[in-house]
């Protein structure tokens, strides 16, 4: 059996999900994904992104060999698919300025739309 280091990204099995994070088991090791390595974002509820018996991906952040306990992440990986780094999307050169220059366009489209139907 191959030691787990830090950084290291491991397949895992959801075993338990509380409030605060996920419990989750991989050959010898358990570990949790506490809810702030979730997402970024604000998470509501746990159950959102994983139910129990999900084999899932996690990003290694602390090992504890000794105990075989890990601190575990999955907001910078694909978790659900293969655990690959997940990449940003390039901003346009444009930025905003298609959004900024059609907005007033769709809105004006939309009423027109919702108040035929009346």
């Amino acid at each position: 059996m191959k030691k787990i280091e830090k950084e290291d990204v491991v397949k895992v099995i959801v075993t338990g999900i509380q409030k605060y994070g996920v419990f989750a088991q991989t050959d010898n090791y358990e570990g949790l994904i506490h809810i702030s390595e979730i997402s970024y974002g604000y998470v509501k509820n746990v159950n959102d992104y994983v139910k129990i018996g999900d084999e899932i991906y996690a990003k290694v952040v602390d090992v504890d060999n000794e105990d075989n306990h890990l601190k575990l992440s999955i907001k910078d990986i694909d978790y659900k698919n293969d655990g690959s780094k997940l990449e940003r999307m390039e901003e346009t050169k444009n930025g905003f300025k298609p959004l900024k220059d059609n907005l007033e366009i769709w809105i004006t489209e939309k009423i027109k739309e919702i108040t035929n139907k009346m």
